[in-house]
């Protein structure tokens, strides 16, 4: 079945860069749209940045400027670079495959303290 695992999240200073990372298998990063997506307690699930097969991207205003998404096709991995993070970024990160058939990772925590 198609597994989605994220990883590179942690403790980092308000002000620090982090890397997500999202490994595919038996689904083609390059094929599909893939997102980004966070919850923080308390709140809904929401979109941090996409990408489509063709390239395009897409952000969530709060996070234009400092993060950006990217995949490597050879690899089968989709990638979230966060800098400049902000403790209101703290939250579980999650990698979604698809879009009407859509198949989420189990999530990594990213914590930025003040």
């Amino acid at each position: 079945q198609v597994q989605l695992v994220e990883s590179g999240g942690g403790l980092v200073q308000a002000g620090g860069s982090l890397r997500l990372s999202c490994a595919a298998s038996r689904i083609n990063v390059g094929l599909n749209r893939m997102g980004w997506y966070r919850q923080a307690p308390g709140k809904q699930r929401e979109l941090v940045a996409s990408i489509t097969p063709g390239g395009s991207t897409n952000y969530a205003d709060s996070v234009k400027g400092r993060f950006a998404i990217s995949r490597d096709s050879a690899k089968n991995t989709v990638y979230l670079q966060m800098h400049s993070l902000k403790p209101e970024d703290t939250a579980v990160y999650f990698c979604k495959a698809g879009d009407s058939r859509s198949y989420w990772g189990q999530g990594t925590q990213v914590t930025v303290s003040a």
